[in-house]
């Protein structure tokens, strides 16, 4: 992706640059929380707004899709109009919406205040991302800010759990969204202060039937996911939406070959590294969502765990997450991509199998070791999925690259979510221990997935300098 040139950024001082570095990563914690933090949460919703488990899934799934169907357009959209101000919008919008979930009256409303809360975050996300490369000129410096963004969002993503059920238990589940509005005006503030506007040299053009058509794919295709266990597979409602997914995909095909700026570059899955990269990135948090939603359900609604119990009984996969994340930058940018990778398969694999057989009571000396074994896989997989995806593409390509990997990722966390309910969907508590365990399966064969983007990886040119420091 184009930038505004070196000597628009050289300006800012050392100082500056970091501040602005601070300022995004606290936008980017807000996202990856929002991710995760309202899996420990959704009994305690279910209970207070008096639904059940089936239908709290779009909570979370609302999100998600909103954020996986938008990325791509948002960051065209910052490029054109400027950065500053969308992630300035997407601030506010997410600020606003994260304020209609605090006092959502029914489940309806709170989805649909997640959706809108799920486009503020498609803002900020890439958008941020894009300041701090765009604040960096120096290629090294500008690899470290990476870095440390990297294990910002690991860290949030991971510890969302461990805040909700703190949270929860001390001030009800509505204070998980209420969190967020303080950290978004102090955001607002700190943006309006320290970080410079900035827009592409050439930006790209706006693919708005691509836009509508990708996000009636990901909608259509979560939507039989949720419901497909409620009204039945083969039922004429379920074919209906196959025909209309089947339909969409092949008419978002049709569209990006023919334009000349598309919305998602589809030349780019004709490379091997690429596209089982992508796949990888959805494998990787398809297993994360997984794991700890049928943790949440398990221990609260199994047995009768408080939210705070409950996320703190995921510490371990934080712990693991935290540690490894920067371990496995540093390890991808010194031997590639191909060690972490399956270091992320080896450790995603023992995990979900440690888990198959879990006991209908809770046992740490089962929960804690398979949490940190996930934990760690989690840490390992995320750069060296992205650097495999972007390895070898000149820079404004690899902007792109970086973009559809991080739209599989928000993808997979919708798919997990769908997944795991659609298990313990109608399972009373003495049985999701059983009803989980192909859930357990499903994580271990994600890590199994890991050694063959691992052996893409190998065959994978080296990225780079410019085109890492490059990535958005």
């Amino acid at each position: 992706m184009a930038t505004t040139s070196l000597t628009a950024r050289a300006d800012l001082t050392v100082r500056r640059r970091w501040a602005v570095l601070a300022i995004c990563a606290l936008s980017m914690l807000l996202v990856g929380l929002d991710t995760t933090i309202v899996n420990v949460g959704l009994p305690a919703i279910g209970h207070g707004l008096g639904v059940g488990t089936r239908s709290l899934e779009w909570v979370v799934d609302a999100y998600t899709v909103a954020v996986a169907s938008l990325l791509i357009s948002s960051g065209a959209l910052a490029d054109r109009l400027g950065r500053r101000r969308v992630f300035r919008c997407g601030l506010l919008v997410f600020g606003a919406a994260s304020l209609a979930c605090a006092v959502a009256p029914s489940l309806g409303a709170l989805v649909a205040a997640r959706a809108v809360q799920g486009i503020g975050a498609s803002m900020l996300s890439p958008v941020a991302l894009a300041i701090v490369v765009n604040v960096m000129p120096d290629p090294r410096e500008r690899a470290q800010a990476i870095g440390i963004w990297a294990s910002v969002f690991g860290l949030s993503m991971a510890a969302g759990p461990v805040a909700g059920g703190a949270l929860i238990g001390a001030f009800g589940w509505r204070s998980v969204f209420w969190i967020n509005v303080p950290v978004v005006v102090a955001a607002l503030v700190l943006s309006a202060l320290f970080v410079p506007e900035s827009r592409a040299a050439r930006a790209r053009r706006l693919d708005l039937p691509g836009q509508v058509l990708l996000t009636l794919v990901v909608c259509v295709s979560v939507a039989v996911l949720i419901e497909g266990p409620r009204v039945g597979w083969s039922s004429p409602a379920a074919w209906g939406a196959y025909l209309v997914a089947a339909a969409a995909t092949a008419s978002f095909v049709a569209v990006e070959r023919r334009r000349p700026e598309p919305l998602m570059e589809l030349g780019l899955f004709r490379r091997p590294a690429f596209t089982t990269a992508v796949l990888g990135a959805v494998a990787v948090f398809v297993a994360l969502t997984v794991s700890l939603l049928l943790t949440t359900l398990y221990l609260q609604h199994g047995h009768g765990w408080t939210p705070l119990a409950a996320g703190s009984a995921t510490l371990p996969l934080a712990l693991g997450a935290t540690v490894c994340a920067p371990l496995s930058g540093r390890l991808a940018g010194r031997y590639g991509a191909r060690r972490p990778l399956l270091l992320a398969g080896t450790f995603l694999t023992l995990g979900g199998l440690t888990l198959v057989g879990l006991r209908p009571d809770p046992d740490p000396r089962q929960l804690v070791p398979a949490y940190l074994l996930i934990g760690i896989g989690f840490g390992f997989a995320n750069a060296p999925i992205t650097n495999t995806a972007v390895s070898g593409l000149p820079p404004a390509r690899a902007g792109v690259a970086g973009a559809i990997t991080s739209t599989a990722r928000q993808l997979g966390s919708a798919i997990g979510i769908a997944v795991a309910g659609g298990l313990v969907a109608g399972v009373g508590p003495a049985g999701l221990a059983r009803a989980s365990r192909p859930g357990w399966l499903l994580v271990a064969a994600c890590g199994v997935f890991l050694f063959v983007v691992a052996r893409a990886a190998r065959h994978a040119p080296a990225t780079s300098a410019r085109a890492v420091s490059s990535r958005v």
